[in-house]
């Protein structure tokens, strides 16, 4: 229940957080990258980051790296999916994508059940 607790707050950080325009202004793209990792969302290319200004790229993949290996605790999947929060597949490739992605399924069939 803890580790719900915890993984709870660092979503609603992430969701609280400065927008990645105001971080690109700060010249923050690690943060950029850690946000869109933790929030589950698949990297931005290239062009979308260079929109915001002038890219420091290594800083926003290293941000997106670790965030994603937040997200990708399976131990946190089956209340993503419950949450209604669709998976971009971002987890595919590590070490634990089989078991993320069948507890993230567990808890979205349980969530499109109750919507109907």
């Amino acid at each position: 229940m803890r580790k719900l607790v915890i993984a709870a707050t660092v979503s609603l950080l992430a969701a609280c957080a400065s927008s990645p325009e105001q971080l690109a202004e700060q010249g923050d793209w690690y943060q950029i990258g850690y946000q869109d990792g933790v929030s589950g969302h698949t990297q931005r290319s290239l062009k979308e980051l260079a929109s915001l200004g002038s890219v420091k790229q290594s800083d926003y993949d290293q941000g997106y790296l670790e965030g994603v290996g937040e997200y990708c605790n399976p131990n946190f999947a089956y209340q993503i999916g419950l949450s209604g929060q669709y998976y971009e597949g971002v987890c595919e490739g590590t070490e634990d994508a089989q078991k993320f992605r069948m507890e993230w399924q567990r808890g979205w069939s349980e969530h499109t059940n109750h919507a109907d």
